[in-house]
């Protein structure tokens, strides 16, 4: 019988995430900013009452910038790492919140063979790099109160989810009522996977044939973390 190793695994896996996509002609978006322009008026649309927005960095405040302004309500961040397969850091089996909280591809893990020294080790690593980084964007702010609140996440876009179910969850457990993600641009089967996470998944467009985020912005340059502070400083765009 043959044995599928782990190189194996992520080739395929590769493969599949990649292969016989087709092109979009026309992007969804403009840039990060109409796509925030277009996400507000689909919460508009829903009747979506929150009291804080939480924006994924980096390419999330820019979005969640415009959303916040529309709603009216407070702009604050959310940080998650992903933690990455041994052979392909892209390939997520996991992430971790700045808070330790963790989400884990059970079945990924099992099919590469990871052991528990590998992924206690990375957990730990990508913990403090998230937490660094919020301390980073926040600066002397201190964070908002998340108990008994509506708390709408933002981000530019969701692929595989990972890093946006450690961030749901990391909420949670800080004791908000309701957990909303907002994004501009998901895959179904994506999508499907965060309702059982959050209490509303509500996006803009979610198209069957998926690649990658950028694929459906005209622009979708990188947002540097000078650039990423910035949105919290701000009230207009």
């Amino acid at each position: 019988m043959a044995v599928q190793t782990s190189n194996n695994i992520i080739s395929s896996l590769t493969w599949r995430l990649t292969s016989n996509v087709p092109e979009y002609d026309d992007p969804m978006f403009k840039d990060r900013t109409d796509a925030g322009q277009k996400l507000a008026h689909v919460l508009d649309d829903h009747d979506t009452e929150a009291d804080i927005v939480l924006a994924i960095p980096r390419g999330g405040l820019p979005v969640g910038r415009v959303v916040a302004n529309y709603l009216q309500i407070p702009l604050d961040v959310v940080s998650a790492r992903k933690i990455g397969a041994p052979q392909n850091t892209e390939l997520a089996v996991g992430a971790v919140a700045n808070d330790g909280t963790v989400w884990l591809n059970e079945t990924l893990i099992n099919e590469m063979g990871l052991e528990d020294t590998y992924l206690e080790d990375q957990i730990e690593h990508q913990r403090q790099v998230a937490l660094d980084k919020l301390k980073q964007y926040r600066g002397d702010r201190q964070p908002l109160e998340y108990s008994g609140k509506t708390v709408l996440i933002v981000d530019d876009g969701v692929a595989t989810g990972a890093t946006t179910i450690a961030c749901i969850r990391q909420i949670k457990n800080a004791g908000a009522e309701c957990v909303i993600l907002a994004i501009p641009i998901a895959p179904p089967d994506t999508i499907e996977k965060l309702q059982s996470e959050a209490d509303e998944v509500i996006c803009v467009e979610s198209p069957p044939h998926f690649r990658a985020v950028g694929q459906f912005y005209e622009s979708f340059e990188q947002v540097s973390d000078e650039r990423a502070k910035s949105y919290l400083d701000r009230t207009e765009d």
